[in-house]
């Protein structure tokens, strides 16, 4: 694999970090660097200018609105707003469910919800997790009964969903829904893209340690789906389901960001004088190599998929090794900063923030960041994909 950059590629990178200079909305700058909580909105804002560019879904194809990047061009894309500190676009639209559609969709539903979904004008929600299937999740059981009445062929969805992220915003979801009771797990279960306006859908909040309304349950009681919502075929959509989720397990592993968060542990602990800790500079030596070969995966990784191959159980791995560096990242900034680090109490009476501005977000991230071994499917659960397909035990 040739790791150097060719002259295009060198101009492209160039292009992208103006861009970003010029572009970037001022006050969503001035949010981040306060600290101040970001809205449905400013995550919006961010999208529909790349959209705008024609960036904002790198890896789609050109055909359904990509902007037809090599590899490369992608790494760097996504190095460059790492770098600059840009808000994420969030995965749920452009890399889960629109490569689902685009891959097994009709050319109807590529027509509806792909262009939207390009342009930032939907924000999706996944409806996978259940109470009672989480890592298990082909165990579901939120079930959909096909009927037809003068509407039309339609489906009636019960069920409950949990750990629903961003759902209070959503204006559709794709859910994984049981249509077949009686077939083995995997083969009774359907793809739906169900409208979070539907009546019967009600979403309440769940508050996370850290204090935040991220994540949601979500109830369907008698929810009306048309048949021409269903992707793919009819208890064929655990197909989809694996396919989405070893997109998911690559993007979560977050290289570029992770890169970004080393650079500011760095700033951290020198301002702190923990760097002089040769405890503390051993440890961080050991998690910037554990991040140089997982990077190096990635890249890998990617250069199998330019070859036309998919993601196979190397997501599983960079899933693994990327969430271990992300938590890792949490728990020496909390470690260089000491008391500081104790939960910020602002609006807790005449109390307030102990230690410097950017002690402020140090434990509520940590906090939060505990679930990302466990989303996308549980580490544990990835160590015995590889143990299967890799090893063959």
């Amino acid at each position: 694999m040739n790791l150097d950059y060719s002259p295009e590629d060198l101009a492209f990178r160039d292009e992208v970090r103006a861009f970003i200079a010029a572009e970037y909305p001022a006050e969503l700058r001035a949010k981040q660097d306060a600290g101040v909580e970001l809205d449905d909105q400013d995550f919006l804002s961010w999208h529909r200018i790349l959209a705008k560019r024609g960036w904002s879904a790198p890896a789609w194809p050109v055909e359904y609105g990509g902007p037809g990047l090599s590899q490369t061009q992608r790494f760097l894309m996504s190095e460059e707003m790492a770098a600059a500190d840009t808000v994420p676009i969030l995965p749920f639209g452009i890399n889960m469910v629109g490569p689902v559609i685009y891959t097994f969709g009709t050319p109807e539903q590529k027509a509806r919800w792909l262009p939207p979904t390009l342009a930032g004008d939907i924000w999706w929600c996944q409806g996978y997790s259940e109470p009672g299937a989480g890592s298990d999740l082909a165990s579901l059981k939120t079930r959909a009964v096909r009927g037809t009445d003068a509407d039309g062929d339609h489906y009636i969805v019960n069920g409950q969903k949990t750990w629903t992220t961003l759902a209070q915003f959503a204006d559709w979801g794709f859910f994984l829904v049981r249509t077949d009771p009686d077939a083995k797990q995997q083969a009774g279960i359907s793809f739906l893209l169900i409208d979070m306006k539907s009546p019967g859908i009600t979403v309440r909040p769940i508050i996370t340690l850290d204090g935040s309304h991220e994540v949601n349950e979500v109830w369907l009681e008698d929810v009306r789906v048309p048949v021409e919502n269903r992707i793919f075929k009819e208890n064929e959509g655990w197909t989809c389901a694996k396919f989405l989720l070893a997109h998911e397990r690559t993007g979560i592993a977050g290289v570029a960001r992770a890169k970004r968060g080393l650079e500011k542990l760095r700033k951290v602990a020198a301002n702190e004088g923990v760097l002089d800790d040769p405890v503390f500079e051993a440890e961080l030596a050991d998690l910037e190599i554990d991040l140089l070969a997982l990077e190096y995966s990635e890249l890998r990784t990617l250069a199998r998929e330019s070859a036309g191959k998919g993601p196979g159980p190397e997501s599983s791995l960079l899933k693994i090794k990327g969430t271990e560096i992300q938590q890792r990242l949490t728990e020496m900034t909390v470690q260089a900063l000491g008391s500081y680090a104790l939960p910020d109490a602002r609006g807790l009476g005449n109390v307030g923030p102990v230690g410097p501005d950017y002690a402020g977000r140090a434990a509520p991230t940590y906090f939060n960041m505990r679930k990302v071994s466990i989303f996308g499917g549980s580490n544990e659960i990835q160590r015995n994909i590889i143990a299967k397909m890799v090893l063959g035990l």
